[in-house]
């Protein structure tokens, strides 16, 4: 598994913070805003507002929440947030993407920057890793849906392209064009999915010792703090026996 998804597993075992919570449903909610804002305040007319919503249900954000970041949208003084994406290398020249939702594009490029040059990596320009990733949508499901034929099965005839499970759970890849299709045709056989969005997957991953992932796991829990930061992706590789020693 990448690097990522392997981070936010560990994140997960050791349980979320109180505050962590309350960064997460604020990231959400800018997600959600700007969603309404860019389309529709409608989520059965606006897809990508109808994903944000469904990605915050996911994580148990409250309705309150939710209705009150739908109307941040409508609001004549509500703030307005440009979309960026940083591109750099980690600790070992691994490959890092980082997404965010901004009012301040030059205090957000200040904070990365200097977060990656404490890590011993260097922001790039726009593209400089990117083409090393594919662009996809991510389908989650959690492990009772069903096995992995069952999920396999349901996945193939959706017109997904791979699948990977788990005894966590169930992550279907298709085409990025082609995600709320495929969503769609699974939500019919295995119900509601626990996350609908668009990633930046590797195409290879990197390999790195415990030093170098101890490392980069600081970098990305340092970017994902950044109230900014919206998501991080990255391509390196951990070993069971690695990931063994830092699970502990």
């Amino acid at each position: 598994m990448a690097g990522h998804s392997q981070f936010k597993n560990i994140m997960h075992r050791k349980g979320k913070q109180d505050s962590v919570r309350s960064k997460l449903f604020s990231k959400l909610a800018r997600e959600i805003t700007v969603a309404a804002k860019a389309g529709l305040p409608d989520p059965s007319m606006n897809a990508r507002l109808r994903l944000a919503i469904q990605n915050a249900k996911a994580q148990s954000m409250p309705k309150d929440n939710i209705d009150r970041a739908i109307k941040k949208a409508a609001g004549a003084d509500g703030e307005n947030y440009d979309e960026v994406r940083y591109e750099g290398y980690g600790p070992g020249g691994v490959a890092v993407i980082v997404e965010a939702l901004t009012d301040n594009r030059n205090r957000t490029a200040s904070n990365v920057r200097s977060l990656f040059t404490k890590a011993g990596g260097a922001l790039g320009e726009t593209g400089s890793v990117s083409f090393s990733f594919d662009r996809v949508g991510e389908i989650t499901y959690k492990a009772a849906v069903g096995d992995a034929d069952k999920v396999m099965e349901a996945a193939i005839e959706a017109g997904a392209e791979d699948v990977e499970s788990t005894e966590e759970g169930h992550t279907i890849y298709c085409g990025f064009e082609d995600t709320n299709e495929v969503a769609k045709a699974l939500e019919a056989v295995l119900g509601e999915a626990e996350t609908v969005k668009s990633v930046w997957k590797p195409q290879n991953t990197v390999p790195v010792d415990e030093e170098k992932a101890q490392s980069l796991m600081k970098l990305i829990d340092n970017l994902e703090d950044d109230d900014d930061v919206q998501n991080v992706y990255s391509n390196f590789e951990v070993s069971d026996e690695v990931m063994a020693k830092l699970s502990a």
